[in-house]
Order: C-alpha cells, then sequence, then structure tokens
C-alpha cells in the first residue's frame, strides 16, 4: 500500500503549479515540432541505447526492441516511484517525460521506410527491421502516428493531473494554523 498523497506548504505549491506550467509549455513546443532534435532527445537517445545493452539477453529482436523499451520504461520507473512515495505531483513530471519519449519515438517509427535519420554510429535502423520482420513496415506512418497519439494523451495527463493535485490543494493544502481566540 503508498503512502497517502503528500502534503504542500504555500510556497511548494506555487512552485510545483509554476514546474507544471513550463511542462506545459515546453510540451507544447516539442508536441509542435516533435522531429526537432532538443537537449531531452540526447538523454533520451543515451536511455535508448543503453536499453539495447540491458535487453541484450533476448535476443536480435529483443535487443532490437530494447532500446525504445528502455527509453519507454525508464520515465515509467521514476513515476511509479514517486507516486508509491506518495509525491503524487512529483510522479507527473517523469509522467510528463514518457509522453515526450512517445513523441521521440514516433519520429524514429515514421522514418523505418525512408531511414533519413542520423543513426548512432551509423547502425542498422530498428525500426525498419522490426517493422520489416513483422510485415508492418508500410504501416510505419500508422505506428508512429498511433505513438504519436500516446504521448499527446499522456502529457495532457500528465499536465490535467499536475495541475489538479497541486492547484486544487483540496486533498494536499497544508491545513490552516487555528486561529488565536480572544480577538
Amino acid at each position: 500500500m503508498s503512502p497517502p498523497a503528500r502534503q504542500y506548504s504555500f510556497a511548494e505549491r506555487r512552485w510545483r503549479l509554476g514546474l507544471t506550467a513550463v511542462l506545459a509549455v515546453y510540451g507544447w513546443v516539442l508536441l509542435r515540432s516533435p522531429d526537432s532534435y532538443t537537449w531531452l532527445d540526447s538523454l533520451d537517445l543515451a536511455i535508448h541505447e543503453t536499453g539495447h545493452l540491458v535487453f541484450a539477453f533476448g535476443g536480435a529482436f529483443l535487443t532490437l526492441l530494447g532500446g525504445t523499451l528502455f527509453q519507454l520504461l525508464v520515465p515509467l520507473a521514476f513515476t511509479l516511484a514517486l507516486w508509491r512515495q506518495g509525491d503524487r505531483h512529483g510522479a507527473t513530471v517523469p509522467l510528463w517525460w514518457l509522453g515526450q519519449s512517445c513523441w521521440n519515438v514516433s519520429v524514429y517509427i515514421k522514418d523505418a521506410r525512408a531511414q533519413e535519420l542520423p543513426l548512432v554510429g551509423g547502425g542498422e535502423h530498428d525500426w525498419a527491421i522490426l517493422l520489416g520482420e513483422l510485415g508492418l513496415l508500410p504501416r510505419d506512418q500508422a505506428i508512429g502516428g498511433a505513438v504519436y497519439l500516446a504521448g499527446v494523451l499522456v502529457y495532457a495527463i500528465a499536465i490535467i493531473a499536475g495541475w489538479k493535485l497541486v492547484g486544487s490543494g483540496a486533498d494536499q493544502a497544508v491545513p490552516a494554523l487555528p486561529e488565536e481566540s480572544g480577538r
């Protein structure tokens, strides 16, 4: 059983709302141009490449898929860890990252047939091989679009939940001090 939701002071509520607003705006910018390369894509790339090593035990197919799996599992793990610790708002930040990571993955999937993206070390195109083996290569645009849409939904959930969890203050606000009597 996870602990109850954290309670936030007024100052903490303000900076958490500010963080949610920044993520909303930055996410909107990324959402409108998912194929532009940002600093966060560099982090996603490092995690993606590590995923190939983490899942190498499972053969060639899982090794290729492992990059994307790990790229999505890392922010999900942070989301679950923060949620279980009772930091509900904190959990919305890596949830937002998961949405952004879906946008990043969608660009890679949509490039499966064209193979125009620069690859690390000039290696193989994971999604061209994966979709090719599954007989789905002609559907790369539709599959990439579905992953993009999933990212949009996760982004929206993260922002709305982040705003509601802190903004309402209904169950997170620190109780007011009792008023002094006799005045």
